[in-house]
């Protein structure tokens, strides 16, 4: 069995956000990369369990971007990945990256594509149906439980109110999330090992962008804390009425 992993570089949750080019543009100034979150700690750890379960297994890696992505998917490659693909291309256009996502995964002939449920930057969750769509396999989204079953899988989803258990053919298209798998963290053996292991690097293929960025904006800074005197309820509720308009 072959499994894809699709690997997203993302500003860490800590990064301080700013924009230039008259806020057309994400500044990337000082800002420390990770791999998205929903991608590594459910998408690629599944797939490494997979892997542990049946050494037969392939687990191969691909991210979409130039080679300042190389030490997010090298540390991907620490974690358990056999292999990894970049993809020479750039820009944040869902269509544009899971078309470069599919293109790969038709030559490889994978049996499974695994994605993290959306990235925490744009926060788009549409790369795994687009893939799907473009390889004309099966999409389930919002995986929290995924097991082989024969020539096929069992994967249990969230849906509103509960949750929806599914059986698929393989091969299948899965976002996951949270309840797929635990975060691990990289050993020295995998750390060593990721410098060696292949990082193949394929040119993107020509197709045009969908989307475009106009203008990022960032929220409105937030007010400072009133403190308001145990004795003097009148003033709190005079306060929610009138500044946090509640009626």
């Amino acid at each position: 069995m072959k499994i894809l992993v699709c690997i997203s570089k993302t500003p860490d949750t800590t990064a301080k956000i700013a924009f230039t080019d008259n806020n057309t543009k994400f500044s990337e100034q000082g800002v420390q990369w990770i791999i998205n979150p929903y991608d590594e700690w459910y998408a690629l750890v599944r797939a490494i369990e997979l892997k542990e379960k049946d050494p037969s297994v392939l687990v191969h890696l691909i991210t979409v971007g130039g080679a300042d992505a190389e030490p997010v998917i090298r540390k991907a490659l620490a974690l358990g990945g056999d292999e990894a693909i970049r993809v020479n291309g750039g820009g944040h256009d869902s269509f544009y990256i899971a078309t470069q996502i599919a293109e790969v995964a038709k030559q490889g002939a994978y049996d499974l594509v695994f994605a993290g449920k959306e990235t925490i930057d744009y926060n788009g969750a549409s790369i795994g149906g687009m893939v799907a769509e473009l390889l004309d396999f099966p999409f389930v989204p919002l995986a929290i439980k995924f097991e082989l079953n024969g020539s096929g899988a069992v994967i249990t989803r969230e849906i509103e109110g509960g949750e929806e258990v599914c059986e698929v053919a393989l091969p299948v298209v899965v976002s996951c999330q949270k309840g797929m798998a635990e975060q691990r963290i990289p050993n020295m053996k995998g750390i060593m090992g990721a410098r060696t292991k292949p990082l193949k690097v394929v040119e993107a293929v020509p197709v045009d962008a969908l989307t475009a960025v106009v203008s990022f904006e960032l929220p409105p800074a937030k007010a400072g804390v009133k403190m308001i005197a145990a004795d003097n309820p009148e003033e709190l509720v005079r306060l929610l009425h009138d500044e946090a308009k509640v009626i």
